[in-house]
């Protein structure tokens, strides 16, 4: 493609030693930069790419995505007022627009994302037609296939694009079901994504590192459905403290459906039971009553399907052939995954407040008269300090017993993480709180004290196979450590 083409509705601010020459890819890693990209100067926290430019030209970069003219650079430079925004603009350009011959649904929201995605996947096989998934996992063509890596929830720009443009023309698929970040939302990396659904799971505590306000968190997550338009649907959990906020957001012309348990919502759970075995509850709607049995358990989970009804409503799949793949679904990788029976032991994603709390209740619904609810958990680095007095108050209220220990702690000082995360206890009473930065160390001392009728939670990491240190990332898998501590249990 030509410079000429590729800016030809981009806004941008002024051209430098401007000549059409021809783009064959776009970078922003000047290391992987190759012959005819052109390298987009991407400003971070910690770095500028503009600084980088240089380097990316020397292996072939053809022309620059710049926020300044820079003097001495003779290639072709596109000067525009945010490098973060604009190359999702030139991204979409390039790969032709892909989503628009997609039916590309995004989900967002604190806690749930993943879960939603894989059920919407699952419905719409189901109904005989294909579906890719784009999330934290990875993204993958069908719901059985293996996953390809992704580096973040939502990928970057080009290589969204590139993903979409790949699903629509090699693959032959047109539904896409997609986690969409508040990060993705602020910088844009879903910039030229044309949604036809968006579906909220809940708003609650996280990454205030970076947003700093809840209210700023709920900007970025409201963009999702701002950008909808008339023909579109959005998916609104009624009972969200934001619930009002969202609905208000969303333009004339889009149909809104509604789930919830605690308020009248389009589509209700009532009657909710949970065992061993999973929830049970009744789903109400207009059209009346169905009994839903599943195999998935606690009441996050319930919103979770009720949410992937909901979305099956709005695309107008028959709700008898939603509700038959949800009851077959035994859940996702990390979420609420049992690894031992005795004791029975669940690894969870849980890494927020509000998350730690349902996968401590709904542990609880599960855990016998005469058993233990036993929390494992840590705090990440880097990462919004206040959730780590509030998520050690809640994990000692609802545990019997708690151990405190490293999550991926970054460039931070592991014990400082826990002195924080101590900050919200009430007592430190040896008998029920154990202290052990390890994170191996401290899951090999669960088979110390767990008994075969507790139920242990470790919580934080769930699906990760890595462990993020100060200076270097690790092997480490919780699923991995707790069946090897509790080798020759029952499983």
């Amino acid at each position: 493609m030509k410079l000429d083409e590729l800016i030809e509705y981009l806004q941008y601010e002024d051209l430098a030693n401007f000549k059409n020459v021809e783009i064959s890819g776009i970078s922003y890693n000047s290391k992987t930069t190759k012959k005819g990209d052109i390298f987009v100067c991407l400003v971070g926290e910690h770095t500028d790419g503009h600084e980088f430019a240089q380097m990316a030209i020397d292996n072939g970069a053809a022309a620059l995505l710049t926020e300044k003219v820079l003097e001495d650079i003779k290639i072709p430079q596109v000067v525009v007022n945010s490098t973060r925004h604009k190359i999702a603009d030139i991204a979409d350009r390039f790969y032709s627009s892909p989503s628009k011959g997609i039916n590309l649904i995004g989900i967002t929201g604190t806690n749930g994302k993943t879960t939603v995605t894989h059920l919407i996947q699952k419905i719409l096989e189901e109904n005989g037609e294909k579906c890719a998934l784009i999330g934290t996992l990875g993204y993958k063509l069908t719901s059985n296939g293996e996953y390809r890596d992704a580096k973040h929830t939502t990928p970057q720009a080009p290589e969204l694009q590139a993903t979409l443009r790949m699903i629509k023309d090699v693959e032959k698929i047109d539904n896409v079901v997609m986690e969409v970040s508040s990060h993705a939302l602020d910088q844009n990396r879903i910039g030229g994504c044309r949604f036809n659904g968006a579906v909220l799971t809940n708003l609650t505590q996280d990454h205030l590192d970076y947003h700093i306000t809840m209210d700023n968190y709920f900007k970025a997550k409201a963009m999702l459905f701002e950008r909808l338009t008339e023909g579109d649907f959005a998916v609104i959990n009624a009972d969200d403290e934001y619930a009002q906020r969202f609905l208000s957001v969303i333009p004339e012309g889009v149909s809104v459906y509604t789930y919830g348990v605690k308020q009248n919502a389009d589509l209700t759970a009532k009657d909710i039971n949970f065992s061993l075995n999973g929830a049970e509850f009744k789903l109400v709607m207009k059209d009346g009553e169905y009994s839903v049995n599943l195999h998935m358990n606690g009441m996050f989970s319930v919103y979770n399907v009720l949410a992937a009804l909901a979305s099956a409503v709005a695309m107008s799949i028959d709700i008898n052939v939603a509700l038959k793949t949800l009851e077959n679904v035994h859940g996702v990788a990390g979420r609420f995954e049992i690894v031992n029976k005795k004791p029975l032991v669940i690894v969870d994603y849980a890494h927020t407040p509000d998350g730690l709390e349902n996968v401590l209740k709904s542990a609880r619904e599960i855990t016998p008269e005469d058993g233990k609810l036993i929390c494992l958990f840590g705090c990440g680095g880097d990462r919004d300090a206040t959730k780590r007095p509030k998520m050690g108050k809640i994990a000692q209220e609802l545990a019997d017993k708690i151990v405190i220990t490293s999550d991926n702690p970054r460039s931070e000082d592991p014990q400082q993480i826990i002195t924080d995360i101590i900050a919200g206890l009430q007592s430190v009473n040896p008998d029920r709180v154990i202290v052990e930065p390890d994170r191996g160390e401290a899951i090999a001392l669960l088979k110390t004290f767990a008994q075969n009728n507790d139920v242990v939670l470790i919580a934080g990491k769930g699906h990760e196979d890595y462990q993020i240190l100060k200076d270097k990332t690790i092997h480490f898998d919780d699923r991995e450590e707790a069946r090897k501590v509790f080798a020759g249990s029952v499983v």
